[in-house]
């Protein structure tokens, strides 16, 4: 039992060699390059919420801020489209991967912060002692705040990882008891059945609002920095 409950979260390989990139590259047919001078109607649809999402995170940012912005919706859609095929039968999710997450969480971070230590140095070291610290206080609260500082790209990385992990265990679970419930009480199936349709539709939003989190956090650590 405990085998086939996480035998979906081991990497894959064929013939013994790890497929992950591929699965990794996989994402990027969703999005095809438009190569018509009109578009049809779902590279429009596309375009739109890229162009929304992105409008939207960009409206705190300054002119140095923005030039991060197609770094960002890459991240996002690149997340986003990850969690969604991972949510198909017999499919394999990067994201449930810890290491992967602190992949991609420790460059964005350090980049962020190493942006604002050179542009802003004065604001950046403030961040470590707040105005009106008392004398007393001071030692103890510059080492909170950098143990504070070099937690955020591990409570990124962890934040997905969990949320993802959990949703795909707990569909597992569910279905599980859904399949072994049949041969029981037909009544019962049936609403458990129905409870996994709903998670299911759950685990389709969850997929995208991580996302959505995952880019945002990384959007409101590069604003402190620029």
């Amino acid at each position: 039992m405990n085998e086939n409950l996480f035998a979906s979260f081991m990497t894959p390989s064929l013939m013994g060699i790890p497929i992950v990139m591929l699965i990794i590259m996989f994402p990027t047919i969703m999005f095809p390059s438009p190569n018509r001078l009109i578009n049809n109607r779902t590279i429009t649809i596309q375009q739109w919420l890229i162009k929304l999402v992105l409008k939207q995170m960009m409206l705190i940012h300054s002119n140095k801020g923005r030039t991060w912005s197609l770094m960002l919706i890459t991240l996002i859609l690149f997340i986003g489209t990850t969690n969604l095929l991972g949510l198909l039968p017999h499919s394999f999710t990067p994201t449930t991967q810890l290491s992967m997450n602190l992949g991609m969480a420790i460059p964005l971070w350090a980049g962020a912060v190493l942006l604002g230590f050179r542009h802003k140095t004065k604001t950046s070291l403030a961040h470590f002692l707040p105005q009106g610290t008392p004398i007393i206080l001071i030692p103890m609260l510059v080492v909170i705040e950098t143990i504070s500082l070099f937690t955020q790209p591990m409570a990124l990385a962890v934040r997905l990882t969990a949320n993802i992990t959990a949703g795909h265990l707990l569909m597992h679970l569910i279905g599980g008891a859904t399949s072994v419930l049949f041969s029981i009480s037909t009544p019962i199936a049936l609403t458990t059945f129905i409870i996994l349709l709903l998670l299911t539709m759950l685990e389709f939003a969850v997929a995208l609002i991580q996302a959505y989190v995952f880019t945002l956090l990384v959007s409101l650590y590069l604003h402190d920095n620029t």
